[in-house]
């Protein structure tokens, strides 16, 4: 089979890993940056064409698309599915999960747990839209925000009125949230390809720093999810109709709270800290599902 593998730089750990984990199964692995396909379409007939040339003979796609390139990425994976050729992770859900007010919204819809959240246009209701997620200390995020950038821990009600005036100041779009301390720094990420957890890590974040990113010196280990965790996972990828997603909890008084769920979960953490071969279970995940 000829999967193709759209991700924008071919060096990078998980594009590795997945050229890797197909060509030891005997596939045919291209990868295209998304942001130089040329997109073709015409009346019965939808092509894509790449350094000029025809994209042909595909049996399945694999995205990788970067938050930045979610429009077009997104057009060409949906570009893909009107050639009747199989994506594992279908464009709507890609953008689905790239909102994440609206992925939010549809989880908690479906009862599943996450921190209080507080969203608004305007600052003039400022205590309000504090207290309604508990009051100082909050977590006030950008929406646009990826790797934690765009995260702040405000102490004080002082300081988080000061810090949300400031962005809706610049028109930013913003969620405020309740601040779990008893996460302690640390959150989940369990990772699931097909319905299933593959493998699930512990990250913990730096001395001193409450984000727990692996690109923030957050450090990953393995963890064994218990049966509401595990769960919750599940939910949350399928609800967003994610063949493959990255969930992220916290773990709180009350249970599992997902903060996000992220549609290109890179695979360095996850293979590092659990030892799975993560990426021969996306191929699998992709042989299972290729449209004859």
């Amino acid at each position: 089979m000829k999967i193709v593998l759209l991700s924008r730089n071919p060096r990078l750990y998980s594009t590795k890993r997945l050229i890797e984990a197909g060509e030891q199964r005997g596939h045919e692995m291209l990868v295209l940056d998304h942001m130089k396909c040329v997109l073709v379409i015409e009346q019965g007939r939808p092509h894509i064409f790449y350094h000029g040339k025809e994209v042909i003979g595909v049996g399945s796609v694999i995205p990788r698309i970067g938050a930045s390139a979610t429009f077009y990425g997104s057009a060409v994976v949906r570009q893909f599915e009107m050639m009747k050729i199989f994506t594992a992770v279908e464009s709507q859900a890609l953008m689905r999960s790239r909102d994440k007010l609206r992925s939010l919204q549809l989880l908690a819809r479906a009862g599943l747990g996450m921190p209080k959240t507080s969203f608004a246009y305007s600052s003039n209701d400022m205590d309000n839209i504090i207290n309604q997620v508990g009051g100082a200390p909050v977590v006030i995020k950008l929406l646009e925000g990826t790797q934690g950038i765009g995260v702040i821990l405000a102490e004080t009600h002082k300081v988080a009125s000061a810090v949300i005036e400031g962005f809706l100041s610049l028109e930013a779009n913003i969620l405020v949230q309740e601040f779990i301390k008893e996460a302690k720094g640390a959150d989940i990420r369990a990772f699931i390809v097909d319905g299933q957890v593959v493998g699930a890590m512990k990250r913990q974040g730096a001395e001193g720093e409450f984000r727990s990113n692996l690109h923030r010196g957050g450090k990953a280990t393995l963890i064994k999810l218990t049966a509401e965790e595990k769960a919750t996972a599940i939910k949350a990828a399928k609800k967003l109709g994610l063949g493959i997603a990255g969930v992220d909890m916290l773990q709180s008084a009350r249970g599992p709270l997902i903060m996000e769920v992220n549609s290109s979960p890179g695979l360095e953490g996850i293979e590092g800290a659990t030892g799975v071969d993560i990426a021969g279970k996306i191929i699998e995940y992709v042989e299972r599902n290729e449209f004859q």
